[in-house]
């Protein structure tokens, strides 16, 4: 090899970014935005938000990434086994040397993989207890606030607010607007049966939707929002569509309307129904009242017939000679007590004069202490020649000094 051969083979080397970016250039301007028909397998909803899968047919595959600013319009939950139709481009990963397809836009491929992804959410969420019975909360008989989440220009909401005003007036309507349909439906009802939760002062809630196709009403089939329904402490009532229409909001929420318009005839009370209901009330009460009066006055012509009425007097004398009785039996029981008490007092008075000093005094008693100290003297040994001493008597003492000690032997 001679040097001008060696310069134009060194002239033709490519590095590998060179060459990844000539086959990146050819692909990604030579092949326009295409839809491709596959069927969804390796599915993976990364936490960033984006999903990356496969699509695959019985001859090939082809690895696809879904950007999670584009699938956020999804109006699906994609699962592998899924058939779909993608609208995207072809895009070499330079990273990986390898190319994917770039979805732009994708769709279940027949209202087929639809219900098939309905079967398949509601056999999950059945198999969870979301359907349960148990769970369902009652509806308050006589609602004074009712929460109603729907679309704000739909006929929804005005068929409600009409049957309101004709069946129960007095039931105040709240209303949250919310997106029934397309990009972001679905978090959309989950956040506003949320917030409805948290300002609490509904009594129950309507959450639906007119009618439309299968693909409208799929808000209503996804998981987050059957979810938020199962959450709620408020008595949810579900009303998507025609009567024909069957969402995954209907079996889980705690009443099942057919449309919103049926849902506030289930709801509200019919005040003509209320006004019979409490003119038969006031009729029963005014018999109740009758009755009982009519009662009562047999029971008073009973007793004015009775003996007591008939003999009046009579009565009036047995219960004055009964008083008397027991007055007599009464002074009886005071004069017998005060006779007892009278003779324990005289003896205590004995008993007291018995023990009285000025009483043994008068017998010539008398009694002697020392001037020193006033002790009293009670044996003469305890005296000395000329100690002062007193002496008490009967009636006076006197002072005086000892002159003579004579102690018994």
């Amino acid at each position: 090899m001679n040097f001008a051969e060696n310069d134009t083979y060194e002239s033709s080397v490519y590095s590998v970014s060179e060459l990844t970016n000539e086959i990146k250039l050819i692909l990604e301007t030579s092949i326009p935005s295409v839809w491709v028909e596959g069927e969804v397998s390796n599915f993976t909803h990364h936490q960033s938000g984006h999903i990356y899968f496969s699509l695959k047919d019985e001859n090939a595959q082809i690895a696809a990434v879904m950007w999670r600013n584009r699938n956020r319009t999804l109006f699906f939950a994609p699962q592998n086994g899924m058939k779909v139709r993608a609208l995207g481009n072809v895009r070499v990963y330079e990273k990986r040397g390898n190319y994917q397809f770039d979805v732009i836009q994708m769709l279940p491929a027949g209202v087929g993989e639809l219900q098939l992804a309905f079967e398949r959410l509601k056999t999950k969420l059945r198999d969870e207890g979301l359907f349960d019975p148990e769970f369902k909360k009652p509806l308050p008989e006589f609602p004074s606030r009712i929460g109603i989440i729907t679309s704000v220009t739909g006929a929804a909401v005005r068929d409600i607010v009409d049957i309101s005003s004709r069946r129960f007036p007095a039931a105040q309507l709240v209303l949250r607007p919310a997106k029934v349909q397309g990009e972001d439906a679905a978090q959309d009802i989950a956040a506003a049966i949320d917030e409805m939760n948290e300002y609490g002062d509904v009594d129950v809630l309507i959450v639906g939707r007119g009618g439309g196709s299968l693909e409208d009403l799929w808000a209503f089939n996804e998981e987050i929002v059957a979810r938020a329904i199962f959450r709620s402490e408020i008595p949810i009532v579900s009303a998507v569509g025609h009567e024909i229409d069957f969402t995954i909001s209907d079996f889980v929420a705690d009443l099942r309307a057919p449309t919103p318009s049926a849902a506030a005839e289930l709801i509200l009370p019919d005040k003509e129904d209320i006004k019979q209901h409490l003119s038969a009330l006031l009729s029963s009460m005014h018999s109740h009242v009758r009755q009982s009066i009519n009662t009562q006055r047999n029971k008073v012509e009973y007793l004015f017939t009775g003996y007591a009425f008939r003999r009046p007097v009579d009565v009036l004398k047995q219960h004055r000679q009964r008083l008397d009785d027991l007055l007599r039996m009464c002074q009886i029981s005071i004069h017998h007590r005060y006779g007892l008490n009278k003779g324990r007092l005289y003896q205590l008075q004995q008993q007291l004069a018995a023990l009285n000093p000025q009483s043994i005094l008068k017998r010539g008693y008398s009694i002697c202490w020392k001037e020193v100290d006033k002790s009293i003297v009670t044996d003469a040994a305890t005296l000395e020649n000329r100690e002062k001493i007193g002496v008490r008597f009967a009636k006076g003492s006197i002072k005086a000094l000892v002159s003579r000690v004579d102690e018994d032997k």
